[in-house]
């Protein structure tokens, strides 16, 4: 699953969650991965230890150096990709064979070639305005310029195999995600 900044990409997970997907938002991988001794050892010899003070990673120091500088963004994601595409295919070989459904969020999906390693693709978009005001209301900042780097939702959704349109209500999401669960699921391992 894959969508623009504040389009409700972690809502749409968390409605295939309740709907009995086995689910994993690579953002939330990246956050592990920034924790990681090796990892922040590497952020602090590429930029000093204001991005790590006492041990910590800084996501908004980490943040306002990459979205202001292509050259430090694409060796941060030299970094982290390989490492996200380790975890994921991990997660996908540790699922049960009961699975009948996983969902792995991945914000720069198509941005990073990686649409060849899900069986479907499913593109989550909402009008400018209504996510201007999501990203508004969690603090969001940047949001042009980070949504600069992504393809157009409008791109994302023409070559998504699938398209919810998150401008509704949570009722109307979660009646999408339920129709796309019939669609995609398929039966347990051994059920005719």
């Amino acid at each position: 699953m894959t969508g623009g900044i504040a389009a409700g990409k972690s809502e749409v997970l968390a409605a295939f969650a309740r709907l009995g997907a086995a689910t994993l938002s690579s953002d939330a991988v990246v956050h592990d991965l920034l924790d990681e001794p090796q990892v922040r050892d590497n952020l602090l010899e590429r930029w000093g230890g204001d991005v790590a003070a006492d041990g910590v990673v800084d996501r908004g120091r980490i943040g306002a150096i990459v979205f202001d500088s292509t050259e430090e963004l694409a060796w941060l994601e030299s970094l982290l990709h390989p490492l996200v595409g380790e975890r994921v295919a991990e997660w996908r070989a540790g699922l049960d064979s009961e699975v009948e459904l996983a969902v792995v969020e991945v914000p720069l999906l198509f941005e990073s070639a990686m649409e060849d390693a899900f069986d479907a693709v499913v593109a989550v978009v909402a009008d400018d305005e209504t996510r201007a005001a999501r990203a508004g209301l969690r603090g969001t900042e940047l949001l042009e310029a980070r949504s600069d780097r992504q393809l157009p939702q409008s791109e994302k959704a023409t070559r998504a195999d699938h398209v919810i349109t998150n401008d509704g209500s949570l009722e109307e999401l979660e009646s999408q995600v339920a129709e796309l669960v019939g669609l995609l699921a398929r039966p347990p391992a051994g059920a005719r």
